[in-house]
């Protein structure tokens, strides 16, 4: 029984179809596969598959129910399922307990189109029964759905000052109308997946030998593998939760990004009128920026005085470097001046040539340090221009950036409305 039900699995995969050879086992008493095998292959002759079907669904409701549900999906005969099959195959969902294999593959079979629009329909409104969006964290669901962000967006306005971007007040309705453009069209991307007719039925036709990699090692037919129990160890469980954020991620399946996304669209609303909401924050008044170290008030009409005032006083007071007297320098000189005086006493030309040496250097000391006061001057001086200078480019950048919020408001506004008639579409059932 268990070669037969091996050898059927590879032709449901392959080709669709059950063995030539029928199946020449005994019934195993109180045992579901072999009614169940019975009644599969009787479905698939177009034979009645009743008094088989009665047997295995007295001895295990949910295991045939699960058996012929994955089997006529693999076998790209879904549609032949009996409505009350799914409903038994699949259980309860529930957000406290691990989602099952059985489960799992039935969504994904359903997702992919194997039970046609009623077992997409059957998907939704069992996730839809669990409010998956009351016990969500909605900053999780924008992170699965748009990884990577960055934590700081420099609008054109401000290029020139990027560091004036970190300011709260001025980061928040730029990063907020970043956020809510790469939502849209990440919503836009999962809404829009349109599979040929050919992908689509993919999973369902099986008129090309190329058919049977569809499902090759995926979930629906290794768990019809475990079912009859030719399959290895079952892997790990995952949450509903686990699997609903796994959907969404770049690079998933269209087909279950879509259901995913169904099921987030409460969530992604309420994130939607926040985050426009935070695009349209007015530009504060006035307000205080870093340049060159120092922290200014920026106005409308220009740099706040005073504090423009000491933020030169506390550039001059850094660049000018607070210089000790030049004892070495004075000594030299009274030293040299000495010697003059004592050479005519003393009548050595030695003793005046020491004068004249130690004058000298004296003297380039003091040289040398006075080119070193003028140089911080100079720098102090260059250093408050700057500064000047950066405070009035600040001041036109905020009017720019002023400029935009309006621009960007609108723009904000445009894509909430998009994203929200994106997601009220939901998942195609065609």
């Amino acid at each position: 029984m268990h070669r037969y039900a091996e050898a059927l699995l590879a032709h449901l995969a392959a080709k669709g179809a059950a063995p030539p050879a029928a199946p020449s086992f005994s019934d195993i008493p109180g045992y579901w596969l072999p009614p169940a095998v019975e009644a599969l292959v009787a479905l698939l002759s177009g034979d009645d598959p009743l008094d088989p079907l009665s047997r295995a669904a007295g001895r295990d409701q949910q295991q045939t129910a699960l058996f012929l549900c994955l089997a006529l999906a693999v076998s790209g005969q879904g549609s032949r399922i009996h409505a009350s099959w799914l409903g038994t195959a699949f259980g309860e969902l529930s957000l406290d307990r691990p989602v099952s294999h059985g489960q799992r593959s039935l969504w994904l079979a359903a997702a992919r189109g194997a039970y046609g629009p009623a077992g997409k329909i059957f998907v939704l409104r069992k996730l839809d029964a669990l409010a998956v969006q009351e016990h969500a964290d909605p900053e999780e669901w924008v992170q699965a759905l748009v990884p990577g962000e960055p934590s700081v967006v420099v609008p054109p306005s401000l290029v020139d000052f990027p560091e004036m971007a970190e300011i709260p007040e001025l980061a928040r309705p730029a990063v907020a109308a970043a956020r809510l453009a790469r939502l849209r069209g990440r919503c836009a991307e999962i809404t829009s997946a349109r599979q040929t007719e050919r992908d689509l039925t993919g999973a369902l036709d099986r008129t090309s030998g190329s058919q049977g990699t569809t499902w090759a090692g995926d979930e629906p037919l290794a768990v019809l593998r475990s079912l009859i129990g030719s399959g290895g160890p079952a892997g790990p469980m995952a949450s509903l939760h686990s699997y609903l954020l796994d959907d969404l991620r770049p690079g998933a399946d269209p087909r279950l990004a879509a259901i995913a996304l169904h099921v987030a669209a409460p969530i992604l609303r309420g994130v939607a009128e926040e985050l426009e909401a935070d695009s349209s924050l007015e530009p504060p008044a006035t307000i205080t920026v870093p340049l060159l170290g120092h922290r200014i008030q920026l106005r409308p009409e220009g740099p706040e005085p005073s504090s423009l005032a000491a933020a030169e006083h506390a550039v001059l007071a850094d660049g000018i470097v607070p210089r000790p007297r030049p004892w070495a320098a004075m000594v030299l000189l009274v030293a040299g001046v000495a010697c003059f005086i004592a050479t005519p006493f003393a009548g050595s030309i030695l003793l005046a040539a020491a004068g004249v040496a130690m004058l000298g250097l004296g003297g380039w000391q003091l040289w040398q340090r006075r080119k070193l006061v003028e140089a911080d001057a100079l720098y102090a001086a260059a250093q408050v221009n700057e500064l000047r200078e950066l405070a009035e480019g600040a001041v036109w950048a905020l009017h720019s950036y002023a400029r935009e919020a309006e621009t960007r408001a609108k723009q904000a506004a445009e894509d909430a409305t998009e994203l929200t008639r994106l997601i009220r579409r939901g998942p195609r059932a065609a």
